[in-house]
């Protein structure tokens, strides 16, 4: 049988024309430099490869480098306005809300509402009297943030302070529902001394001018 070599023999394989070589060539090397040049362009002064979620910095201060400073405090609960009123001090009466540690010496540092010096203003039993605060203040913050809380009786005994729930046998720090039974919880005071291995807390002394 007689083979057709038309059918059988390969067909050749065509070169691109001189004119798409050219611009594949060229598109190619365009490319390629588009590449190299991001990779090597200098980075702006004060940028680096970070992602684009990364913490900037806001000019706000850096959590790390506040100084946290445990002391005992010894002074009166007051009422701000109040001390303001006998220093001879006018203040609107958004000032009657604020209430204030005043020291022996006559300094004032206000108590901070937080969860354990909210009890202040909630509760005027706590003011008006003489009462020890083992309390934290930050490096940027003047106000008193208390751990510990004693007042003293008529005998001038120490007595840790705190709120009790009878019911559920736990302490609370605050005027509010027992967070177990939602029952009602009570003034508590329990004969105890501060403790002394948190010093005094004592004013830096002033320069003269």
């Amino acid at each position: 049988m007689r083979t057709d070599c038309a059918t059988s023999r390969p067909s050749p394989i065509r070169k691109p024309s001189d004119r798409r070589q050219f611009l594949l060539v060229t598109l190619t090397a365009f490319g390629l430099g588009r590449c190299i040049r991001a990779d090597d362009a200098p980075q702006p002064q004060g940028t680096s490869d970070t992602p684009s979620d990364a913490v900037q910095d806001t000019g706000e201060a850096d959590p790390s480098k506040v100084v946290i400073v445990k002391h005992r405090y010894t002074g009166e609960a007051r009422n701000l306005s109040d001390v303001l009123a006998e220093r001879g001090v006018k203040a609107g009466p958004e000032m009657q809300t604020q209430v204030v540690l005043e020291l022996d010496d006559g300094r004032v540092l206000p108590i901070l509402a937080d969860w354990r010096g909210r009890a202040f203003y909630q509760d005027e039993r706590l003011r008006d009297r003489k009462v020890t605060l083992i309390a934290n203040r930050r490096s940027d913050l003047g106000y008193l943030q208390p751990l510990m809380v004693f007042t003293y009786d008529e005998q001038g005994n120490p007595q840790f302070t705190d709120y009790w729930c009878d019911v559920c046998s736990i302490p609370m720090y605050e005027i509010k529902p027992c967070e177990c039974c939602q029952g009602d919880i009570r003034l508590r005071y329990t004969s105890q001394s501060p403790p002394d291995d948190v010093a005094i807390w004592a004013p830096e002394p002033q320069l003269p001018e």
